[in-house]
């Protein structure tokens, strides 16, 4: 179930970077919702951000979701979308971006203006049900070269996106950290953090946990493919169980629709109380 922090708790209220999200909120000043939705391969993180965007859709939100793992070939099928064009080709392509940050010695700038969702060009998003997705670029060949140019531009464009109060943004990442490297999620609000039953996804918890709180951006664990038998042995492992969010049971349904790349159609309770608690911030 959800946890008290999520709640209101005395204890959430003492927390420095939390607090500042309910002090801003009594303020009366506009919160923006870009939510990183991060971990290691394979712990669930397309699921989660599929099944959060849909909720949040289903309450009239108008969602926008990008996918931001190069290597992530399934979550378009998870919301039962078309593969979007490459953001990147929008500037020229991969290696006209790259030419120009070694030639602008990584200070060239893609944006001059701040953006807003109704801003992304057509061609370059896919559209259902009040979700818009949107990708940064893939790996399409062998030799091609790194992502160093999918993820500048993306960074460059979740620090200028502005959104209204019934618009979120969710941000499916790569695996591991090196997005925090590259200072993608400088531009973030919120990161969600999903843990699976494994010594290394737990191991993990801690590492982005600080991460998070170096940039001083409030956290929470989503644990995911939760069982009776692994619950309470997840919950003490994982960094700080102040921060779990919620607990995603291992179902069935959603890991065969997975499976078949078919469009997911569960409505977990887990992702219906997570998406209550991200409405009330």
């Amino acid at each position: 179930e959800i946890s008290e922090c999520l709640v209101g708790s005395e204890m959430c209220i003492r927390d420095s970077i939390c607090n500042a999200y309910y002090l801003e909120k009594r303020k009366g000043v506009k919160i923006e919702m870009k939510i990183a939705v991060c971990g290691k391969g394979g712990c669930g993180k397309s699921t989660v951000t599929s099944l959060l965007a849909k909720a949040l859709a289903r309450r009239g939100k108008e969602i926008l979701v990008i996918d931001s793992d190069e290597s992530n070939y399934g979550l378009h099928r998870q919301l039962g979308m078309k593969l979007p064009r490459d953001f990147t080709d929008y500037f020229g392509g991969k290696q006209n971006v790259l030419n120009d940050m070694m030639l602008s010695k990584f200070t060239h700038q893609f944006f001059e203006k701040t953006w807003t969702i109704d801003d992304i060009p057509e061609d370059y998003y896919s559209l259902k049900d009040g979700v818009k997705l949107m990708t940064s670029g893939k790996i399409h060949q062998a030799n091609e070269g790194c992502s160093c140019a999918m993820g500048t531009v993306m960074t460059q464009f979740i620090q200028n996106l502005r959104l209204t109060e019934d618009q979120f943004a969710l941000m499916d990442m790569e695996a591991g950290i090196e997005h925090f490297g590259r200072g993608i999620d400088n531009g973030v609000d919120l990161i969600l953090i999903i843990i699976d039953p494994s010594y290394e996804s737990l191991q993990l918890s801690k590492k982005i946990g600080e991460l998070s709180e170096s940039i001083r951006k409030p956290f929470y664990y989503v644990l995911n493919k939760v069982t009776k038998e692994n619950q309470e042995m997840m919950y003490e492992a994982v960094w700080n169980s102040n921060r779990v969010a919620v607990s995603l049971s291992a179902d069935p349904g959603i890991m065969g629709e997975g499976l078949m790349g078919k469009e997911l159609s569960e409505k977990p309770d887990a992702i219906e109380n997570l998406t209550e608690f991200l409405l009330s911030i």
